[in-house]
């Protein structure tokens, strides 16, 4: 049986005799409204009003619109939990971390701003902080050009766009360890290498053939050319799914006028593709900001520290030698305000050139 609720009439009808003339007061108010907003702000209350009064009515204890909540809430709550666990619980564990010291058995001692203070001076933080800027100021703008490049290109009814397509974008799903076992085979420094036996061939004084990896000078560029490389093929993805959004009639309408295929690209193709670029650059400062794995894979974060970043630096504190998660968690703490400040800095720069 259907569980009956009962409610005081009296009760009932104190509370209809207030919400009576709030409902009437709000419809005339929503006859005499012309702004759009405000009339369906006002709808809105008229509708939790109704609510209320059904509620009074059959002594319900919860409302429609909060059992819908509840219903929404039950299937959201999983993952949340999830999320709470797994992801929210750390990041706040490691804001708290930051101002700790803790290597994992001794007590933790609180240590203010100590974390922080190590960081002024430290060389090894001070390069990883350069590297990191370094890699994130030359990968950006070089995978947007690429990746562009490729879109537009590869947008074009030209034969075998389908495979090319392909190729491009394999070696983002390749796996990392594979690709960059063949990226140092390729690039290996010594002289049978494919890549300096080719410089060679062209005329490269054998003495004079890049380290690569091995070589301070060289190994930023080595890693940022293996990053452009195996990130281009997704963002080309993101600039194709833009590039056939774009309104054709434009581009029709300017060659009508005289405009030849380079004047389409910058004056009307780019302008419509600003949303796509602006997601791109992003996700790439993002990416750049927290690389990890390339580094890892190829170099180790060598030769010395030329190729050490933020990230790699703060796995190396936490988990290499004596841990020092709270140190750690405090250079984690700069490296998502540098983030903070760029993808904000971004944000207002869009507004200012929408």
């Amino acid at each position: 049986m259907a569980k009956v609720t009962t409610t005081d009439p009296a009760e009932a009808e104190r509370k209809l005799a207030v919400l009576r003339p709030q409902l009437e007061e709000l419809e005339l108010k929503v006859q005499q409204a012309k702004d759009p907003k405000q009339k369906k702000k006002l709808i809105k209350k008229i509708e939790k009003t109704e609510d209320k009064i059904r509620q009074a009515k059959t002594g319900e204890r919860f409302s429609r619109q909060t059992k819908r909540d509840f219903v929404a809430y039950s299937f959201i709550a999983p993952n949340f939990l999830g999320f709470a666990v797994f992801t929210l619980g750390p990041v706040i564990f490691a804001f708290v971390l930051a101002f700790l010291q803790w290597d994992g058995n001794s007590p933790i001692q609180f240590a203010g701003l100590d974390n922080f203070a190590k960081m002024i001076g430290n060389t090894r933080f001070l390069a990883s902080l350069r590297n990191t800027i370094i890699y994130c100021v030359a990968t950006v703008p070089l995978t947007l050009a690429v990746a562009l490049g490729l879109a537009v290109v590869l947008n074009q009814k030209i034969r075998g766009r389908n495979f090319l397509r392909t190729v491009s974008f394999f070696p983002y799903v390749a796996s990392l360890v594979a690709v960059a076992a063949v990226w140092n085979m390729l690039f290996s420094p010594a002289k049978s290498g494919p890549v300096n036996m080719i410089l060679y061939n062209l005329g490269v004084a054998a003495k004079s053939l890049p380290k690569w990896s091995a070589d301070k000078d060289w190994v930023m560029f080595t890693v940022i050319t293996f990053s452009v490389w195996k990130n281009m093929g997704y963002y080309m993805v993101i600039y194709l799914a833009g590039l056939q959004g774009c309104n054709p009639d434009l581009n029709e309408a300017a060659e009508l006028d005289g405009a030849n295929r380079w004047q389409q690209f910058w004056h009307i193709t780019l302008p419509q593709l600003r949303p796509t670029t602006f997601f791109v650059v992003i996700m790439l400062t993002i990416s750049g900001f927290k690389v990890y794995d390339q580094m890892y894979m190829i170099t180790q974060g060598g030769p010395g520290t030329a190729t050490m970043t933020l990230v790699y630096y703060i796995y190396n504190v936490a988990f290499v030698n004596t841990p020092k998660y709270g140190y750690a968690s405090a250079i984690s703490m700069v490296l998502f305000v540098l983030v903070l400040i760029v993808t904000i800095i971004q944000f207002r720069g869009s507004k200012g050139e929408n």
